[in-house]
């Protein structure tokens, strides 16, 4: 049986634009008959992997999400002296490993996460065939792609549609994150005026433009199947441990970069819960069907999440072998002592 690491956190957002839609406003949702503001997993998880908090905890462990592989590979030729004809059809033959290459390009069609090990056995086959001037052999390729992944890989999954057996299932599910409130997406009507204007002949602005921007408080819900990640680190726990408090650490304080300058919306979560267990992993997303409609809204959310988990327990069972809770508002709780409780 897995076991299973849940987080739950609420964060609050001044007004901001996290994360945009194709029109440049706040994605939104309907959830219960009414609008919410969205941020998307696809846009936490990036913002979490690439911060420089999970990067430097995880320093050496983490690999490449790229298509320019080949082009990474046929530099390196090129700097060991290959002909660039020759530098052209390895770096292709290297590259083709990990997915199928747009027709006359090094580019790999679909991005490709490549791990620290695949990394540097590539650059070291570089190397050897750079020395001994020739291509690589069928089985020098096949050795290229390794199970030992990542931690990246291993936490947020891999799929290599040409050899299946390197995929990676995801140790960890992100879902997207939702406003415990109704919201309405309002328009911020700007100007610019050039600083060399003098106001004698132009009186006027020389931009005009318009943003949209929503204030919202976040539910948001991970879980990590601790046993999965341990599986794909080939056994290792310490490092799963790592991984997991520097998961943890990055969605709790890594905000998403969208609209940044213009909003400065950074943000701790404000309460967190986190479960540990072998039973079936479950949201608490249906406490905010009903949309907050609270004075506090900050305590009211706390309240209705709480009560959740104590509801589904009443009914099902106690749906976690424990729990922790930190509360930034009341100032219940410590983080310190969170990261100690979901790995030890």
């Amino acid at each position: 049986m897995s076991q299973f690491i849940q987080l739950h956190l609420l964060t609050s957002y001044a007004p901001s634009n996290l994360n945009r839609d194709d029109l440049g406003r706040p994605k939104t949702a309907k959830m219960g008959g009414f609008e919410r503001l969205r941020v998307s997993s696809q846009s936490l998880k990036r913002h979490w992997r690439t911060s420089d908090l999970f990067e430097e905890a995880m320093a050496g462990q983490l690999g490449t999400r790229t298509k320019r592989f080949g082009q990474t590979i046929y530099d390196a030729l090129v700097e060991a002296d290959v002909k660039e004809k020759s530098a052209q059809k390895w770096a292709s033959q290297i590259a083709g490993q990990y997915g199928k290459l747009k027709k006359g390009s090094l580019e790999i069609e679909q991005l490709a996460h490549i791990s620290p090990v695949e990394k540097d056995a590539a650059l070291s086959l570089v190397a050897v065939l750079a020395s001994e001037d020739r291509e690589p052999t069928e089985d020098e390729l096949r050795q290229l792609k390794s199970k030992k992944t990542g931690v990246d890989i291993a936490l947020f999954g891999r799929m290599l549609a040409s050899t299946p057996e390197f995929n990676v299932e995801a140790a960890c599910q992100v879902a997207h994150a939702i406003s415990v409130h109704s919201v309405v997406v309002e328009d911020d009507y700007f100007t610019a005026v050039d600083d060399l204007n003098d106001g004698q002949s132009d009186a006027g602005s020389a931009h005009i433009g318009e943003a949209g921007f929503a204030a919202a408080l976040f539910y948001s819900y991970i879980c990590i199947n601790k046993t999965q990640l341990i599986e794909s680190l080939r056994g290792d726990e310490a490092l799963a441990d790592k991984a997991i408090q520097a998961l943890t650490e990055a969605a709790i304080k890594v905000s998403p970069t969208g609209k940044q300058n213009s909003f400065g919306s950074r943000a701790y979560a404000s309460y967190v819960m986190a479960e540990k267990g072998t039973q079936q992993p479950r949201s608490l997303s249906v406490a905010y069907l009903k949309p907050i409609q609270d004075a506090d809204m900050g305590g009211a959310a706390v309240t209705a999440l709480e009560q959740q988990a104590e509801n589904f327990d009443k009914v099902y069972g106690p749906c976690a072998d424990s729990r922790y809770s930190l509360n930034a508002m009341t100032g219940k709780g410590s983080f310190s002592e969170l990261l100690q409780f979901i790995t030890e």
